[in-house]
């Protein structure tokens, strides 16, 4: 579970940021915080445009979230999570997906579960609260965790 790529230009701006100055660790790490993740045991470390997480975060979900929420922040292309380790041992290869013009959930849901499936859409946007605050506010560039569905 190594490099994620974000889309630099797009996301949240955390304090003074442009293309040029990426956003300090330390608002990194208060943005991540906010989410309430469980990633008190995580270090934030700004590295030009890319972020590195280490520590602990407690499951799947948690790290998923984590990657998620500093990934789509303005000035931050990737984000290293090799460093950061998962408590529970069945950790999976998270799925991702950066929305495209035009997209919107339900069409997230038909492209990744299968056609005639978008109601799971809802499935999705629970996986990405509290960086989601609506269904409707997702823009190009964001990265969602896409869940697995359950049996």
């Amino acid at each position: 579970m190594g490099i994620f790529d974000f889309v630099k230009s797009v996301g949240k701006k955390l304090g003074v940021v442009d293309d040029e100055t990426p956003p300090e660790a330390e608002n990194l790490k208060k943005e991540l915080d906010s989410h309430k993740l469980g990633t008190d045991k995580v270090d934030v470390v700004v590295d030009g445009d890319k972020v590195i997480l280490k520590g602990e975060v407690a499951d799947q979900s948690a790290f998923e979230k984590a990657v998620i929420a500093v990934g789509n922040t303005l000035g931050v292309s990737k984000v290293e999570a090799g460093e950061l380790k998962v408590a529970e041992t069945d950790a999976k290869d998270p799925v991702f997906y950066t929305v495209k013009k035009g997209d919107n959930l339900w069409k997230i849901a038909e492209a990744h579960y299968g056609k005639g499936k978008g109601a799971k859409h809802t499935v999705i946007f629970e996986a990405n609260k509290p960086m989601l605050t609506h269904p409707d506010k997702i823009y190009p560039g964001q990265v969602l965790r896409i869940p697995e569905l359950d049996a």
